[in-house]
């Protein structure tokens, strides 16, 4: 009798412990200047402690189930995710034209792509379960195009990781201004990426001291971390489900090592 209490007793206790380590998201309504965004928080309510914070930059489509299961993912890594809004409240959208026409708006001012960058930022390092000062960033398509041009203006991140990012233009930075640690996952099959291209922004970066490297997966088209790539119609785009893990654990790792201490 006494056995089966002890086991009753350890079940309950096993399955309360197991309750209290689901991740509990947040929807946050915030602005920057006189723009309504809508964000989406995701953490582990088990875990002690403050701990690093990930902004979580969205592909063209806009602040979709896709960011919002990368801030998710983050919070199971041990982060808080935030998945940031750059476009508006309510655009997000499954269609080409629209999608464009989002970007165009979004990125025509650098200094509105920044400051909306920054009021995310501030948001999250608001948090009660972040530590403000360990902070970093991930980006996709259109987000990862942003997460490195904010790398290299000089924003207080410890290490950012893009995934089949669209990769800005070289501008010779600063040298000694880039402060992150990046990583560059791209497909070795993406048109919508040249290597040219990559090449050359790495070299730009690297040439101004900063910690850069890519890993390519071969065979992995663009959009490759997003299981409805394909609902697009683009011979572009493709879910890649080897490609996606093995540039999430990349990420991870380098993440690691980068908040470390």
């Amino acid at each position: 009798m006494h056995g089966t209490k002890w086991v009753i007793a350890a079940f309950l206790a096993l399955a309360g412990a197991t309750a209290r380590a689901e991740v509990k998201t947040k929807v946050i309504d915030y602005r920057q200047g006189d723009t309504a965004l809508e964000g989406f928080l995701a953490w582990d309510d088990a875990a002690q402690g403050s701990r690093p914070g990930v902004l979580v930059i969205h592909e063209a489509w806009g602040e979709n189930q896709h960011a919002r299961d990368q801030a998710v993912r983050l919070a199971r890594a041990g982060y808080v995710g935030f998945a940031l809004d750059m476009y508006g409240k309510g655009k997000v959208t499954k269609h080409l034209e629209d999608a464009k026409a989002f970007m165009a708006e979004a990125s025509k001012d650098p200094a509105v792509v920044r400051a909306r960058f920054e009021a995310a930022r501030k948001l999250l390092q608001a948090q009660p379960q972040v530590d403000p000062k360990k902070i970093g960033a991930v980006g996709y398509c259109f987000g990862g195009n942003v997460a490195l041009n904010m790398a290299r203006a000089g924003e207080d991140l410890a290490a950012v990781a893009t995934f089949h990012a669209a990769i800005p233009s070289a501008d010779q930075p600063v040298p000694g201004k880039v402060k992150p640690r990046i990583l560059i996952n791209t497909g070795g099959d993406d048109p919508l990426v040249p290597k040219s291209q990559i090449d050359a922004f790495v070299k730009e970066l690297k040439d101004a001291g900063a910690d850069i490297s890519v890993i390519t997966y071969p065979h992995a088209k663009h959009s490759f971390t997003n299981p409805e790539a394909a609902q697009a119609g683009m011979d572009a785009l493709g879910y890649d489900a080897d490609a996606d893990r093995k540039s999430w654990e990349a990420s991870m790792k380098m993440f690691q090592a980068a908040f470390k201490g």
